[in-house]
């Protein structure tokens, strides 16, 4: 997927239909002058409604629409009759969008299921006939309800990329290489951090034709959790994923360190995300001999398996992808 056409991140303004408003008809025919009141009620508008589409994997195509609005309600007629109702607009988005209030930024729904529908825009009820308004001191009303105004505001909607594999790691880790070796996707790659600006997916081809999507994720960095570098945008995306595979190249200065601050930063995210299957790839091995290769074993975090590799050199990648599959399949 070009990264030119992933879009995880759009504001759009919705606006919902108004109401009918009732009708202040009264009964007339020809044997019957004088009958009662029968104004029918007003239609209700059409609400904005989000649902989920399995087939959609970016917010591409809400970029260049902004406005989204719904049909107004139809007037009530006599005769009892109801006005139509407004109609509906449905916006399709991917499952793993999010929405927020653009002001307070507060988590207001997740779409998570195909087919799964959310108003986002509420339309207006329709107004009341005159009929409603009949009692035994007044028997001919001539009023009915105006039709109540739809909603209309701004919203942010927001996508967490769905993949079996995340990788998690510091800008620079190797992380956009890999994607590039393992899968057909061409991320943007270079000597500089945050070369990666937004999610790039790829599909790992696996043995006897089977395959499994791996998602290269912005570099994170000590206290994206606050929102520093591309923070809480990142963060979002991990939480999809089924697998987090950490990354951090054979030169850190410290592996354990790094690790356990992206652990850190992960937790104080999202606790949950402690409970995800976890892999550690040390890239960019093939500037390491045996001896520093023995040695960095020595010394790395505990209670995770780690592979050694290089993308570049095309070491261990084959034994990485045999444990990344095997940890995906294991019940």
């Amino acid at each position: 997927m070009a990264s030119n056409n992933f879009v995880d991140y759009v504001k759009i303004h919705t606006t919902s239909g108004q109401g009918g408003g009732g009708s202040a008809h009264f009964r007339r025919e020809k044997y019957i002058p004088k009958g009662g009141p029968d104004g029918g009620d007003g239609g209700r508008g059409g609400h904005v409604i989000l649902r989920g589409n399995k087939q959609l994997w970016t917010l591409l195509h809400l970029k260049f629409k902004k406005h989204i609005k719904a049909g107004h309600g139809g007037y009530g007629s006599s005769a009892l009759k109801t006005g139509a109702q407004g109609k509906d607009e449905y916006i399709d988005v991917p499952l793993g969008t999010i929405v927020r209030d653009p002001d307070t930024h507060e988590f207001l729904f997740e779409i998570t299921d195909d087919g799964e529908e959310k108003i986002i825009e509420k339309g207006g009820r329709g107004g009341l006939g005159n009929d409603h308004f009949k009692s035994s001191t007044n028997q001919t009303p001539r009023f009915a309800q105006p039709g109540e105004d739809g909603g209309e505001g701004w919203k942010i909607l927001e996508l967490k990329v769905l993949a079996d594999v995340g990788l998690v790691g510091f800008p620079n880790a190797g992380k956009s290489t890999l994607l590039s070796v393992v899968s057909a996707a061409k991320p943007e790659i270079a000597n500089y951090p945050f070369t990666t600006i937004k999610p790039n997916l790829g599909i790992v081809k696996y043995r006897d034709h089977r395959s499994y999507i791996m998602a290269d994720i912005p570099g994170i960095i000590e206290d994206a959790h606050k929102g520093k570098g591309l923070g809480l945008r990142f963060l979002r995306h991990i939480e999809r994923n089924s697998l987090l595979l950490f990354m951090i190249p054979a030169d850190s200065d410290d592996i354990k360190k790094e690790y356990a601050v992206l652990l850190n930063e992960l937790n104080l995210y999202n606790p949950e995300l402690m409970h995800k299957d976890k892999l550690l790839a040390i890239s960019k091995s093939d500037m390491l001999d045996d001896e520093l290769t023995e040695e960095i074993k020595k010394d790395l975090p505990e209670g995770i398996e780690t592979r050694f590799i290089s993308s570049v050199a095309q070491q261990g990648i084959v034994e990485l992808n045999d444990l990344i599959w095997k940890t995906l399949n294991d019940d």
